[in-house]
This record gives C-alpha cells, structure tokens and sequence, in this order.
C-alpha cells in the first residue's frame, strides 16, 4: 500500500530558528540593497512563521513606509514596540510615519522617545528638527539640528537643513556656510547647491543664485524646482526668454500648475498674450482653484480688452492669506447686490496707483444708492475724501458697521465694467486750493513763460518688471533738444540721486524734498501743463486730476494699458508713447520730442 510523503522534517527545517534567522538577514540585505520587491515577501513568510518576531516587524514596517503605506507602516511599528518598548531606533522610525500621517505631535513624541532612550542619537535630533521646523518652530528646529551636528559632523543631511531653517529665518550667511559643509560632505549634492541658490536669490544675488542652479542640474538632470528658480532668477536680470526656455524644461518634466504658470508668465514679460493664455488654461484644467493662474489669465484677457472673462477671472486671484488681510469681519462681501439705502466699505488693494485708478468707483456705488466709505493706505486718504461719492476716507484695519464690503479692484467686476462703460469722468480727485496757490508762486518764479513739464522716469525698485518699467534719466536726455520747456522733477525714491549727473542745458528744477505727500505732488502737478511719466502712481495721479500726461510705456505694459492704442480709455487727457522692442526707449523718446514740438507749434 502507497503512503503520503512525510513533510514533517521539512516543516520542521522551515520553522526552525536557523532558517527564520536566515529569512530575516536575506530580507534585510534585499532591503538595504534598495530591492523592496524582493525583501518584502521575505518579512511577510517571516512574520508567518513568527508574527511577534520584533525585528521583522520593525524593518516591514520601515518598507510600508518608504512605499507610502503609512496606515501599514504605524501598525507594524506599533506591534515592533510593543514588543521593543526600550529600541530607539524603532521609535525613531515611528516618529518619522507619524510625520508621513501628518500627525506632528506624535512624532514629536516618539522622536523625543528615542532620544530619551539614546540622547546620542543624531538622527532622531535631525528627524525631530524637521518635524519643528514643519511646524514653523524655527529656532527650535534650529537647536535639534546643531545638537544632531553636534554628535555627528558628517551628517550632510542635518546641514541642509539647518541651512533651510537658518534661510526661513533669514540668516543667509550662516545657512550659505551649511550649504557648504554640505558641499565639502558630499560634494556631488544637487540639493546643496539649489539650496544656496534660493539663499543667495533672497540676498539679491541673481547672477551667483544662477551659477548654483546651474550645477544643481548638471549634477542631477531632470531637477524640475532647479530649472524653475533658474528661469525665475534668469528673468529678473531681464532675460526673459532665458527664462521661457528653463520654465519649458520644468513643464516637460513635471507640467504642475505652479511650472505652467511660470511658463506663461515668462511669455507674458515678452509680450506674448496669446502663448500664455494657453498655460493658465492648462494649469486651470489641472486645478480649477489655482488662484496665481486665474489672475495672471485675468491680466491677459484685460489687456485683450476681454473684460467680461477677465473680469470673473480676476475675481478668483485671492490667496487665502491675501484676503483674509483686507476681509472685513462680520460684514458681508458684495457681489453686485441691490444698494439702494445700503452702506459699503471700498477696500484699497494693491499699489498706490491701483488705488488712484479705481476710487473713481465710488460715484458709481453713490449713483446706485449706496452710501460710500473708501479704507485706503495713508498717503492717498486726504485726496480719496475729494473724490465724487465718498463719504469718508480713512487707513488702517478695515472694520465698522457696513452692510456691505468690497475690494477696491472688484468693483469692475461686480458692475460688469466693459470698455465701453469704464466711468471716465475727469478730474476725480482734487488738490486742496490754498496748496495750488502756493506752489503757483515757486513754478512761475522758475519757468517764467516756457511750457512746464513734469518727469518722473522710474518707479519702486522692487515691483516685478521695473527693469524694463522704469528708466534712467540719462535715457530722457533728448528732451533736451526741445526748447523752451521748464522742466520740473516729480521723482522720488533712489532715482531723484540721479539728478547729479544731469547734463548742463537739462537740469530740471527739483522741488521733491517738499512733496511730502500726495497733496503737496497734486497741488504741483496742477500748476504743470504736462506731465511726461513711467508708469507710476505719479501718471495715475495727473489721470485723476484731469491733466495732461503722456505715459512712457515699455513692451511688455501692463494690463490697464491695452495692446497697440496711444490713448487710454480710463484716463481721457493720457497720451501712451510704446516702446516697439523690449527695452529700447531711445524710439519712444523720439517721439515724445516730435510730440513736444507739435504742442509748441
């Protein structure tokens, strides 16, 4: 009679301590050797064999993690410590799934576990560092990462970071010297030098921020963030089809809203309203709530002059922390609801010009019944209470008891503002009558008869595309050639020191050390025949009040300007002078003198 084969030897051989021992070094090795798929089905017949077997349970639980099965990972942990409770790199382990589950407290703890049980263990320091410094504990994290350097210098990991932490905290220097004792560790670390790059573009240093990006990618090909800084580094020395071109790789590598936008902004500072549109498009598709693009495709379809779409675009361009900064608490938004007998709060958003351009909509608000406060920035509040419409003009936190509240650049939209119906009504604003008399007496002191004219040739040094926004005054040198003009500077900031150097035969008279405020430049500007001005809150400024000005604009112009018109349909006494190349004002000059000498004729 036949028997069965008898297996009982080789169960016997399959459980015995040898062969687990074995199973678990043969998981181990395939794990630290990168091969998860090969050490993994090594724990599971391990822990078959042995469910409580506390090291196979830990390192399991160590690849659920680097596979992003956290949920797995903090069970098979847990299991480990219970069974463990004095491992501290166990609880080390636990503290970094923790942080994966995005439950920062927890690690904490866990990190401070493993540090009770062996306070010489550098990692856990770093590990918790990183947990504080997600957390926005700075300093703190700060602390842990010197403490974990302090234990082991060699830790390139620990020097990165505590170069990130020192840069959040804005000590450049120090987190340039991490960076490069990352270097001087681990002189191929792609991370280090993108990371001095962020460092070294925060402290103004575009040129050597570029030099590190650049080696960033050649020591790793495909690093998307690298290309992405370096084509914003590369555009804000001005070289903006640099920038195209580094945006392009970025989106080819990973077409995440944030790159598409880049990509399109990049288009946008060359002029290429159609090109970009395409990318916000796309980044909307991805992500329909993405705010940057829907006010960047705001700002192309204004200058399109599709103010219906831009319009509703632009009402989405809000970062949550943006608005919560100008929200009134406690009042309702308007959105275009009845006013008839109701009371509205106009918020000021954005620049001074941005300001100067839209206060005009408080006679709108007042024609539709609505009774009309303005909360602007504190220079513009005594010419904000002279516009049609308002009641009160004040600065600080908005807040009071209104029915309604509503951002300054929102009205437009709330409206249904077309370029046909923008209110236009000049002058909106007014200088105070005692400060024009006054100011009458010095201009006609200096000019006598001649033509005056007003200049202002640049703006904030820190608004985006000032590069090619502003100019120098050396570039206004051929108003020289028209004669018999008064000139008179309206410039202020760093650029007025540039009067210095003003050739003899064009020295503007320079009043600005008594424009103290915006009344005191509207009284002078009301005393000017012309003001010849960059696109500034000065050219928005002499709109309201109903002067004559011509506004010098580059290529790349803002939206509020339109494409290819030489007037502005929200300003009527504007003139726009364009530059046809990016960057070459000389053209533009040329024509503002024949301009000049035909209002001389």
């Amino acid at each position: 009679m036949n028997h069965a084969p008898d297996t009982r030897d080789a169960h016997a051989e399959a459980t015995s301590p040898s062969y687990l021992s074995a199973l678990v070094s043969n998981a181990l090795h395939s794990h630290r050797a990168g091969q998860l798929d090969a050490a993994a089905p090594l724990y599971e017949e391990a822990l078959t064999i042995n469910p409580i077997h506390v090291e196979a349970l830990h390192y399991f639980g160590v690849l659920q993690h680097q596979r992003r099965n956290h949920a797995a990972a903090a069970s098979l942990l847990d299991n480990a410590l219970r069974l463990a409770p004095t491992d501290a790199i166990c609880w080390s382990n636990r503290g970094l799934v923790a942080a994966a589950l995005a439950h920062p407290e927890e690690a904490v703890r866990c990190y401070l576990q493993a540090l009770q049980l062996q306070p010489d263990f550098a990692d856990a320091r770093n590990n918790l560092g990183v947990t504080l410094q997600a957390q926005g504990q700075l300093e703190a994290a700060v602390h842990q990462y010197q403490q974990a350097l302090a234990l082991d210098p060699s830790m390139a990991d620990a020097c990165l970071n505590l170069g990130t932490a020192l840069s959040k905290l804005e000590r450049y220097d120090e987190a340039l010297a991490c960076y490069e004792q990352a270097l001087a560790l681990d002189p191929h670390s792609a991370e280090a030098h993108f990371n001095a790059g962020n460092a070294l573009t925060a402290k103004g240093d575009s040129v050597a921020a570029i030099e590190r990006f650049r080696r960033a990618i050649e020591l790793r090909p495909g690093f998307a963030k690298a290309h992405i800084n370096l084509g914003s580094a590369t555009g804000k020395l001005g070289n903006y089809a640099e920038a195209e071109q580094q945006y392009r790789l970025a989106v080819a590598i990973n077409p995440n809203p944030t790159n598409l936008v880049c990509l399109g902004g990049s288009l946008a500072a060359q002029a290429k309203v159609d090109e970009e549109m395409v990318f916000y498009r796309h980044a909307l598709q991805i992500d329909p709530n993405y705010v940057d693009a829907h006010q960047n495709l705001a700002w192309a379809l204004l200058k399109r002059g599709d103010y219906a779409e831009g319009w509703a675009s632009y009402a989405k361009r809000w970062r949550p922390v943006d608005y919560a900064a100008i929200a009134v608490e406690g009042v309702q938004e308007w959105h275009g609801e009845p006013l008839e007998g109701r009371s509205i709060l106009l918020v000021g958003d954005q620049g001074f010009g941005d300001q100067l351009q839209f206060l005009r909509y408080a006679r709108t608000l007042e024609q539709l019944g609505a009774t009309v406060d303005v909360c602007v920035r504190e220079p513009l509040v005594p010419l904000a209470q002279t516009a049609p419409g308002v009641r009160r003009a004040w600065s600080g936190n908005a807040e009071g008891r209104y029915d309604f509240w509503v951002p300054l650049m929102s009205v437009p939209s709330c409206v249904g503002t077309e370029l046909s119906t923008i209110p236009a009504d000049v002058p909106y604003v007014s200088a105070d009558a005692s400060k024009i008399d006054a100011w009458r007496v010095r201009v006609d002191e200096a000019a006598g008869t001649r033509l005056k004219v007003g200049l202002v040739w640049a703006g904030s040094p820190t608004f985006g595309n000032d590069r090619y926004r502003s100019m120098s005054f050396a570039d206004l040198a051929p108003l020289g050639e028209a004669e018999d003009i008064a000139w008179f500077s309206l410039q202020k900031g760093p650029a007025q020191a540039q009067l210095a150097d003003a050739p003899v035969g064009f020295q503007p008279f320079d009043f600005t050390a008594n424009l103290t405020d915006f009344t005191e430049t509207a009284a002078l500007v009301m005393n000017l025949d012309l003001v010849i001005a960059v696109d500034t809150g000065v050219a928005h400024l002499s709109g309201a009040l109903g002067k004559p000005v011509w506004v010098l604009l580059p290529f790349n112009s803002d939206w509020r300007w339109l494409e290819h018109r030489s007037d502005s349909p929200w300003y009527p006494t504007m003139r726009l002078f364009r530059q046809s190349t990016l960057g070459d004002w000389a053209p533009v000059m040329a024509n503002v003198v024949d301009a000049l000498r035909s209002e001389q004729v």
